[in-house]
C-alpha cells in the first residue's frame, strides 16, 4: 500500500508550528509496513488543498490529512474531500450529541455544529480530547482518505485507536514491531555490531539515528496473526540486545528518563541533582515523567561559584585550585546535593556550554558529570567533538549522559569507562 500525508495549515508553511503530526504518522505507518511516499504541506487555501487531494488520489492508495478540522474559517478539509468525491455533507448525530455534552450548558454556534457534519458515507472517528472528530472515507477508485485534527494530543490517540485497527484489517496480515533504544554509541557502530541482521527479511532490522547520542533499532515481523508475527520478531529482538550489549536501555520505552524514573520507583530510591551549565534541564526531563515526585528529591541550579559553595558545600579552595569545570568540583556537587537532600543518588554537572568561556585546556563543550552513591562517586568528562554545535546540543548531550550513568549504576553495569 502506497501512502501519503497532506498537512493543512498556513502556520506550518510560516514555520510557526513544527509538523510533528507527519513524523508521528510516518512512524506508525512504518510499524504496519505501509510505504509512505509523499508528505505535502498546504496552506489554508481551498483551491490548493483540492489540487493536492486530487493529485494524491491519483497516485496513492492511502491519503492521510492532518489539520483543517474544527470550528474556524480556515478549517476546510472535510468540505474539500467532499467536493473531490462529489459527496454531500451529512449530519452525524452521535458527533453532535458529543459536542453538546462537551459544551454542557454553553450554547453551540453554527461554527461549532459544523464539526458534526461529514462527507456522506464517512466512518467517523470520535475525538476523546477535543471537539473535532476525524473520519475515513473511500473514493470510487479505492483510495482511502483518513482525516484527522491537527493538535497532536488529539491526533495521536485517535490514530492509534481508530486508524491503526482499520489499516491492520485492510492490509490483511499482521505486522509487529519492536523498538530497541540505545544510548552512547553511533549509528555506524550499531550497524557494525548488528552485521547481517540488517540485511535479513522478515523480521527486518533497521537502525535510526536519534538525538543527542541515541540510536534506535526497529525489528519488524509480518505474519498471518499478531501472535505469529510476535513469535517471529522476539528472537531477533533478543539477538539485537545481545549484540549491542549494555548500551541498550530499553525496548518499546519512550525515553531514557522514563527508564530511570521507573527503575528508581521499583528500587524505592531517590535522586537529587545539582546543575550548572545544564540550567535545570536534567531536573526538567526527570520531572516530565509521571510518578517522578515519588523519587525525585530536589534539583538545584548552582550556576555561580558562590552558590556551589553556599548550597552544596563545595570548598572555595577547590574551585580556585581546579576550576569550576573539573572532576573535583562535579564530584563535590554530586556528593553535596546527595548529602543535603538525603537522597540515594546525587548528580552533579558542570561545564562550558559556550559559545564563549573556553580555554585551550578546557575548550567549549567540556562538561564534567558526576554520580554520587552512598559508597562511591563516579565522574566522567564529555569532551568537544567537531565544530561547535550550540548550547542546546551540549546541554542535552550532558543530561543524556547523566541519565545513562544513573541507569547503568542501578542496573549494575559499568558506569564510566575504565581509566
Amino acid at each position: 500500500m502506497q501512502a501519503e500525508i497532506i498537512s493543512v495549515g498556513t502556520e506550518l508553511l510560516l514555520g510557526h508550528t513544527v509538523n510533528t503530526d507527519a513524523a508521528f504518522i510516518a512512524r506508525e505507518l512504518a510499524v504496519l509496513g505501509i510505504d509512505l511516499h509523499n508528505v505535502t504541506v498546504v496552506g489554508d487555501n481551498p483551491q490548493r488543498l483540492r489540487e493536492a487531494l486530487a493529485q494524491a488520489m491519483k497516485r496513492s492508495q492511502l491519503v492521510i490529512t492532518t489539520g483543517g478540522l474544527g470550528p474556524t474559517m480556515d478549517d476546510l478539509t472535510k468540505k474539500a474531500v467532499a467536493d473531490l468525491l462529489h459527496r454531500p455533507m451529512k449530519l452525524h448525530e452521535a458527533s453532535l450529541t458529543q459536542l453538546k455534552e462537551y459544551f454542557g450548558t454553553r450554547p453551540i454556534g453554527s461554527n461549532q455544529e459544523s464539526q458534526a457534519y461529514f462527507p456522506e458515507g464517512a466512518q467517523v472517528f470520535a475525538n476523546s480530547i477535543g471537539t473535532a472528530p476525524g473520519c475515513a472515507i473511500t473514493a470510487e477508485n479505492g483510495t482511502l482518505f483518513m482525516l484527522f485534527p491537527g493538535p497532536p494530543r488529539e491526533l495521536e490517540p485517535m490514530f492509534r485507536n481508530e486508524a491503526m485497527p482499520m489499516l491492520r484489517k485492510k492490509i490483511g496480515s499482521s505486522i509487529v514491531s519492536f523498538m530497541v533504544r540505545t544510548f552512547g554509541q553511533g549509528e555506524g557502530d550499531a550497524a557494525l555490531k548488528l552485521g547481517k541482521l540488517c540485511a535479513q527479511t522478515n523480521p527486518t532490522v533497521a537502525t535510526y539515528l536519534g538525538a543527542h547520542g541515541e540510536v534506535f533499532v526497529r525489528v519488524t515481523a509480518k505474519g498471518e496473526t499478531q501472535a505469529q508475527a510476535k513469535a517471529m520478531a522476539l528472537p531477533t529482538v533478543a539477538e539485537v540486545r545481545e549484540r549491542l550489549g549494555d548500551v541498550v536501555y530499553g525496548v518499546d520505552v519512550e525515553s531514557l528518563e522514563e527508564v530511570v524514573i521507573n527503575t528508581l520507583i521499583k528500587r524505592k530510591e531517590e535522586v537529587a541533582t545539582a546543575e550548572s551549565c545544564t540550567g535545570g534541564l536534567l531536573s526538567k526531563r526527570l520531572t516530565d515523567i509521571p510518578g517522578s515526585s515519588a523519587v525525585f528529591r530536589t534539583g538545584l541550579v548552582t550556576y555561580a561559584d558562590i552558590t556551589k559553595t553556599r548550597l552544596l558545600g563545595v570548598p572555595q579552595e577547590m574551585i580556585a585550585r581546579y576550576g569550576a569545570v573539573s572532576r573535583e568540583v562535579a564530584s563535590a556537587m554530586a556528593e553535596g546535593v546527595r548529602m543535603r537532600s538525603a537522597a540515594d543518588y546525587g548528580i552533579g554537572i558542570t561545564g562550558i556550554a559556550g559559545p564563549g568561556g573556553g580555554t585551550p585546556q578546557k575548550p567549549v563543550g567540556t562538561v564534567w558529570i558526576a554520580l554520587a552513591t552512598k559508597n562511591k562517586c563516579y565522574a566522567t568528562c564529555l569532551n568537544p567533538t567537531g565544530r561547535y554545535a550550540g548550547r542546546n546540543v551540549i546541554r542535552q548531550r550532558s543530561v543524556g549522559k547523566a541519565l545513562d550513568m544513573l541507569r547503568r549504576c542501578m542496573e549494575g553495569k559499568p558506569v564510566v569507562p575504565e581509566e
